[in-house]
């Protein structure tokens, strides 16, 4: 449905940019493939998608039409992940950074033999354990802090020498920038002991989405693709652990920006494998309808249905509509009973339950 809507919005509204919350820099793989054709489908869903969302044939099928279209069209769509190179551990900053330092003219703040040795093994950085242990992470050690001033630097030294860059490379040298710092911000906090750390994270998280986001609406009007959690306009909740998490959405950021050039569809689920909403929920009344799949005025449904009762999902991956929140919803995609679900369980990974 996702890309059925891409393709009505591309072929009768102009859209020629498509978000996926999938690592940023990854999604250059994709990006290079449906602009120019190189290398090979394959390769390209193993190589430039995060999350294990390389594996959903729904985005090979995006994939593939997206290069089909660019073959036939002077005018190129684009593909961008707009997630960081992270999940709730960090990747290392070296891509981010040494490309960001090999697009820059000097004076350099540093060479890139001394990146290189700051940066260490990208084992260091990556270590997953570090979601669970701060003390196993480094991104509060000497070179850390270090590389943190470096970037600062490196950014600054981009905004002097902007002029001299070709578009492609400005827009590269940008997205550089901000996952490079980004990165280093996060795993900075990674380190932190304190209660507050899964809600900084999770803040910092959505905030490096919102400057994607951002940097992609620069384009033009493009289809994002994400949890709900990342796109919806007010805070986000989260039960996490004992832990209740609120920080704010990626969507919200980017829509305080962007105003009335961001609208937000909410995705929703009717039956998911076992998990069948009740008759009185949102989602139980939207079951009632006879299509499989709807776009739903979600304003117009605010206004229709009385008094609904939450729903409680029986499946962790699902997060269920919160009838309160309707009137900050633009539109509801929703699914009577979508078939990426086995036995209750979705088949793809992790953040279901988007756009």
């Amino acid at each position: 449905m996702r890309n059925e809507i891409f393709r009505h919005l591309v072929e009768r509204e102009g859209y020629r940019s498509f978000a996926i919350e999938s690592d940023c820099l990854m999604g250059l793989v994709v990006d290079e493939y449906v602009t120019t054709g190189a290398g090979t489908l394959d390769d390209v869903m193993e190589r430039g998608f995060s999350h294990g969302f390389g594996a959903s044939p729904a985005n090979r099928e995006l994939v593939r039409w997206m290069r089909s279209y660019n073959e036939e069209h002077d005018e190129k769509l684009r593909f961008f992940g707009f997630d960081g190179p992270l999940e709730y551990w960090a990747a290392s900053p070296r891509q981010a950074l040494t490309a960001l330092h090999a697009l820059l003219d000097g004076p350099l703040p540093c060479t890139g033999e001394t990146l290189d040795a700051l940066l260490g093994p990208d084992e260091r950085w990556s270590d997953e354990a570090t979601a669970m242990d701060p003390s196993r992470s480094i991104g509060r050690s000497e070179e850390a802090r270090r590389l943190r001033l470096i970037a600062d630097d490196l950014v600054a030294l981009l905004d002097t020498q902007v002029p001299g860059l070709s578009a492609e490379d400005g827009e590269r040298a940008a997205l550089y920038a901000r996952t490079a710092t980004g990165l280093l911000r996060y795993h900075h906090w990674m380190a932190d002991t304190s209660p507050v750390r899964w809600a900084r994270l999770s803040a910092l998280r959505d905030a490096m989405m919102a400057a994607n986001l951002r940097a992609v609406a620069e384009r033009g009007p493009a289809l994002v693709f994400a949890h709900n959690i990342h796109l919806q306009r007010d805070r986000s909740l989260m039960p996490f652990g004992d832990q209740r998490l609120e920080w704010w959405s990626a969507g919200a950021i980017a829509g305080a920006h962007l105003g009335d050039r961001y609208a937000f569809l909410a995705s929703a689920l009717g039956t998911a494998g076992d998990d069948t909403p009740p008759p009185d929920t949102v989602e139980g009344m939207l079951s009632t309808l006879p299509w499989d799949r709807s776009l739903v005025d979600a304003r117009r449904l605010a206004e229709a249905v009385t008094e609904p009762a939450p729903r409680v999902s029986q499946d962790f991956a699902y997060f269920p509509l919160d009838p309160a929140r309707l009137g900050m919803i633009d539109g509801v995609v929703f699914l009577k009973r979508p078939s990426g679900w086995d036995d209750g369980r979705p088949r793809v990974v992790r953040d279901t339950a988007g756009p």
